[in-house]
């Protein structure tokens, strides 16, 4: 009897601790990155909703560009080892998960890259 008692208060012990961590978990989840709202009030400006604009001759385009170069591109222009004073400013208002849901947003725009021959 004795340790179908303990053995019960030990499982409500744990249920207790895991609903109270769950909730702490809940109260301390990142809000849902809004990549539409990034892409038309910063991108589009030079690279367009899909990437594919070019502001100017060095604004490269960027749609369909795989998501591991895009990331690492703006985790560069981020710490400076990629030089741009525009996109280092960019880069650096942006968190790990914005930079990583950017970049599967434009790799998964249709590409209007190509191949000189």
């Amino acid at each position: 009897m004795r340790r179908t008692v303990s053995t019960l208060m030990a499982v409500v012990a744990c249920i207790a601790v895991g609903s109270a961590l769950a909730e702490k978990a809940e109260k301390e989840a990142k809000p849902p990155v809004d990549v539409d709202q990034i892409v038309t009030t910063i991108c589009a400006a030079c690279h367009g909703a899909d990437g594919n604009k070019m502001l100017t001759p060095e604004t490269p385009k960027i749609g369909g560009q795989r998501a591991d170069y895009l990331a690492k591109s703006l985790e560069d222009y981020r710490s400076g080892s990629r030089n741009n004073v525009f996109m280092a400013g960019v880069a650096q208002a942006l968190s790990d998960d914005e930079i990583e849901a950017l970049s599967a947003y434009f790799a998964a725009q249709e590409s209007e890259l190509f191949t000189l021959k």
